[in-house]
């Protein structure tokens, strides 16, 4: 009996809708690159539920006949390319011919459609691949497709969707990829109801700021290249405005968004040695380059683009970035006010006669190896005891003692034995179990009959922060330190559906956030304690690292805004700590449920046994 049988058109339409449509986001993509080759001027993007319940998307293209409207959802079936060698000079987004089919093996699809030269349009209907109907109807020109119930027909995928605020999340990153390289359309996007983006035709600047906020405008460095290899434009942030979350992120190549992590690299290696380490900067960059010279044919979802002269465009592309980070960079001369001040003479080899040469007075006789006996004095008798108790000789120790350690290869990364914190001899004069120091403004050091232990201060203040925070939105407890002068945050419109939401929980730890309208808040105050931070980086950060790691139940929320804020909060390493606070840090470590590991899963105590340093001796 035969086993090998062709599998039917809805089959195979589901295993291709496997690749292409991954979740709502992936729908709204591919509508809106079909509706930008269909040549719209404006584009209108309606979703509900974050794409599960429906998803709509409105253009004024050219529009289908109704013979083209039926043929559109066949499988390959594409007005892109007509044989294999279009693939190498596409001048579309488009071009596989999949997209549609996809969408309508897993979704139920209601199609208006019109040419601009017909008097009505068509109507067509398809539910799970399956043709239900096409009609005549009276609607404007252009497309308007109706995705509803997306996954209905395939349980395992729908069910394995996020929660909606992660899939809106999706649905504004690739809405604002494609929306920021075609400037000249006019975009717009509803949730629920509710209008997230607005954006009119503008310049490529004027876009990114409509799209991110209008702090973002002056943080922007224009970059432009034009060589017979490629052009390369856009805007590239100052090394001021770098940090490590909520970046904005783009490359584009012939009007399509890509990922590079090659060119990637090419924009840090142009602020080498100008940002510190973990941070980067955003980038907004376009390159031009001639379709034939790239392929695009690599995934499905056509992110992964392969360049031919990869090498050379990463040289032009560095080159240009710090070309445009080098102008604002350059040390600028110092202009001294030389009024009233005497004038130095220029030396004239002409007129040299009456230069004399400079007298050198010095003593033959003297021998720096023949100690004088005038400079000889007694040796200092009791030193030890006169600066015993000093600053500066306790420094001195410290650093012979790390050096020591150092020289007999101490690794505090290696394992440790088992040490209950709990048993630390807390002494009421700061000191504990007989001594404590503090190595390299990292480490704090606790002589223990059992050995030395070592703790991570930046981890426990860490670990002891987390477990305050979560304290504080169990039991809606916090305190607020009012700043001396409000100071205005922005946030970008994507952030729009979930943000009310994150800020409701950032006001349970102690910030006072005022709603100014249009994506700007007030910070009014922050919680106790952390007044050495700066306000508008430390909540934009907060909200873009909840953003980043996905929203879903309210634990989960919690948690990554308290992990967050305890980074920022804790004490850094390199600051030199008194007895008494590295008392009171390991008073609090000691009675926490869980002195061992940083929220983060990170070690902080390490036991050296005196077995151990024994060995040293040995």
């Amino acid at each position: 009996m035969d086993k090998i049988f062709l599998l039917p058109d809805s089959v195979a339409n589901q295993i291709a809708a496997g690749e292409v449509i991954q979740r709502p986001a992936s729908v709204i993509k591919e509508l809106m690159e079909n509706a930008i080759d269909a040549g719209a001027t404006h584009i209108q993007v309606l979703v509900t539920d974050a794409g599960k319940t429906s998803i709509q998307v409105i253009d004024d293209g050219c529009g289908m006949s109704d013979t083209d409207a039926r043929l559109s959802f066949e499988r390959h079936a594409t007005s892109k390319i007509r044989q294999a060698v279009d693939l190498f000079s596409l001048h579309t987004m488009g071009f596989r011919g999949e997209a549609l089919a996809s969408i309508a093996a897993v979704a139920q699809i209601t199609l208006k459609t019109r040419r601009r030269e017909d008097e009505v349009g068509t109507l067509v209907r398809i539910d799970g691949s399956q043709f239900v109907e096409q009609d005549v109807v009276s609607c404007p020109a252009g497309s308007n497709f109706l995705i509803e119930n997306l996954f209905f027909n395939i349980p395992a995928r729908r069910k394995f969707l996020k929660s909606n605020a992660t899939e809106m999340n999706n649905i504004t990153q690739s809405f604002e990829r494609i929306v920021l390289i075609y400037p000249s359309i006019a975009f717009t996007l509803h949730s629920n109801g509710q209008e997230i983006l607005s954006l009119r035709p503008a310049t490529f600047r004027q876009r990114i700021i409509d799209v991110f906020g209008k702090r973002l405008n002056q943080q922007l460095l224009s970059i432009e290249a034009d060589t017979s290899v490629c052009k390369i434009s856009g805007f590239v942030g100052k090394p001021e405005s770098a940090r490590r979350k909520g970046l904005h992120q783009y490359f584009f190549v012939n009007g399509r968004y890509m990922k590079h992590p090659y060119f990637h690299k090419a924009v840090l290696t142009a602020f080498d040695r100008l940002l510190p380490d973990g941070d980067q900067v955003s980038y907004f960059i376009n390159f031009t380059v001639n379709p034939e010279d790239i392929d695009v044919n690599i995934h499905p979802v056509k992110t992964e683009i392969k360049f031919e002269n990869e090498q050379v465009i990463w040289q032009i592309l560095m080159a240009a970035v710090r070309d445009a980070v080098g102008k604002i960079t350059q040390a600028t001369t110092l202009d001294f006010d030389s009024e009233g001040k005497p004038d130095i003479p220029v030396f004239n080899p002409q007129g040299g006669k009456d230069i004399s040469v400079p007298h050198i007075d010095f003593n033959p006789a003297y021998n720096p190896f023949k100690a004088s006996p005038s400079s000889s004095r007694p040796a200092a008798k009791g030193w030890e005891t006169l600066y015993g108790g000093s600053s500066s000789s306790k420094a001195l120790r410290r650093e012979e003692l790390g050096a020591e350690f150092r020289v007999e290869g101490l690794e505090l990364g290696g394992s440790s034995s088992e040490f209950n914190v709990e048993s630390l001899e807390l002494s009421p004069l700061g000191g504990v179990g007989g001594g404590i120091l503090q190595f390299s403004a990292r480490y704090i050091v606790v002589s223990q009959p059992s050995g030395l232990l070592f703790i991570d201060q930046h981890r426990a203040s860490m670990r002891l922060l987390y477990d305050e925070y979560m304290n504080n939105f169990a039991t809606h407890q916090s305190h607020t330190q009012k700043v001396l002068f409000p100071e205005i945050v922005q946030f970008p419109p994507s952030y729009a559906t979930s943000l009310d939401d994150i800020l409701a929980e950032l006001r349970l730890l102690g910030f006072d956030i005022t709603p100014l309208g249009g994506g700007s808040y007030s910070i009014s105050g922050i919680p106790s304690g952390l007044g050495g931070l700066d306000a508008v980086s430390l909540v934009s950060d907060l909200v873009s690292e909840a953003f980043e790691q996905g929203l879903g139940a309210t634990q989960q929320v919690h948690s990554v805004i308290a992990l967050a804020l305890a980074k920022r909060a804790a004490i850094p390493y390199g600051e030199i700590l008194d007895a008494t606070t590295m008392h009171h840090l390991l008073d609090q470590l000691s009675h926490n449920p869980s002195p061992s590991y940083s929220p983060d899963g990170k070690k902080i105590l390490y036991h050296l046994p005196e077995a151990a340093i024994e060995k040293f001796f040995c």
